[in-house]
């Protein structure tokens, strides 16, 4: 019975699973998951799956087929006239399943075709674990192989003649003892931080950090999903730059300018004093409408060739589209490409392209 019910219970999963990927553009675009996160799992609204249950008609009801009625005749209830009113009827109930983390993120690896991140090797944190790959005939009790040392007493007995099949006992002697045996393997828990960057000028609308935040979710749980331990840092600019915690990243406007390398320089500290790249791997996103002040760009450009991306795995510029915004500092990043393999641009002018944008920003594989 309790195997039949895994075997259910894994069904189940795969069907969700199936729906959850079938319809993963929309949850990503509405950011339906964001805010029902809990510290490992993440809570998704599924109507379009039912749990089987047995339904038990009226006594007397009559079968299929049997009953008074027309060719051509609906089998809804007819509808009464006069004004509509509330009804008194239960409705429909929309099914709320968990999905962890990491199955989250498995499903957008596997439907955006994301390749693994590979760690820089030197940003690893060497551990060391046990590994079971070998049997011994020596060890301590709670490392026995029951099987194997059946096995081995069986054959014995049977090879002795002392196996009676009417009467099948089975007493292991020391001989016949298994033991599971281990050698200590290096296991790498590479240690990440991701930086978090974006303009909050008054040109910057409510829209376009609704964006940033959606996008930002994904980004963190891929990355998640391939190290040990992630850190997050988030900064905020106009024409100064402050690092701020999450919740103010997400709700501050400023109505000053905009100068970007003072989120740079700000980045660049705070990886020197606290993230060095010989012992953590760095990403870095910066999200803004491109609009920038433009004696500014010179050293948005200096800063980032020579002094910020030879310390990082990833550079990610994000623009989003707004009605204030020029858009200028888009074209200037994008001349860093070709020089730079660890530099990623993306433009998200509405919610419809953030599922390409994660994509873009994801798929180097850094």
């Amino acid at each position: 019975m309790g195997q039949k019910i895994e075997r259910d219970l894994q069904r189940f999963r795969k069907i969700v699973r199936g729906k959850v990927k079938s319809d993963l553009s929309k949850y990503i675009s509405r950011g339906e998951m964001i805010g029902k996160k809990g510290n490992d799992l993440v809570s998704i609204p599924l109507p379009s799956i039912e749990i089987p249950q047995f339904r038990y008609g009226q006594k007397n009801s009559g079968g299929v087929g049997v009953g008074e009625g027309q060719v051509g005749q609906p089998l809804t209830p007819a509808q009464g006239e006069g004004e509509p009113q509330a009804g008194d009827q239960p409705g429909g109930h929309i099914l709320e399943v968990e999905l962890t983390m990491e199955e989250l993120a498995a499903i957008l690896g596997e439907e955006l075709a994301l390749p693994r991140i590979q760690p820089r090797g030197k940003k690893n944190v060497v551990a060391e674990k046990d590994k079971y790959t070998s049997i011994r005939r020596v060890g301590p009790e709670s490392l026995r192989h029951f099987k194997r040392t059946y096995r081995r007493a069986l054959k014995r007995q049977i090879a002795s003649g002392t196996y009676v099949p009417e009467n099948p006992k089975i007493i292991p002697i020391r001989e016949d003892k298994q033991y599971r045996s281990w050698k200590v393997v290096p296991k790498p828990d590479a240690a990440a931080t991701i930086i978090y960057m974006m303009d909050v000028s008054g040109s910057m609308t409510d829209e376009q950090k609704e964006i940033v935040r959606i996008e930002s979710f994904w980004i963190d749980t891929w990355i998640k999903a391939h190290y040990k331990a992630v850190d997050r840092v988030y900064i905020i600019h106009d024409a100064v730059a402050h690092e701020v915690d999450e919740h103010t990243f997400y709700h501050t406007r400023e109505s000053g300018g905009t100068k970007i390398s003072s989120a740079y320089e700000l980045a660049n500290r705070i990886i020197d004093q606290h993230f060095p790249p010989s012992d953590w791997n760095v990403y870095a996103f910066h999200f803004s409408d491109g609009d920038n002040w433009g004696d500014d760009v010179p050293k948005c450009m200096e800063l980032l060739s020579k002094t910020l991306l030879p310390k990082l795995n990833l550079f990610g510029y994000g623009q989003v589209e707004s009605p204030y915004g020029s858009g200028e500092f888009y074209d200037h990043v994008t001349e860093l490409v070709e020089d730079h393999e660890n530099i990623v641009v993306s433009k998200v002018p509405d919610r419809e392209s953030i599922l390409g944008s994660i994509k873009e920003f994801l798929s180097t594989g850094r």
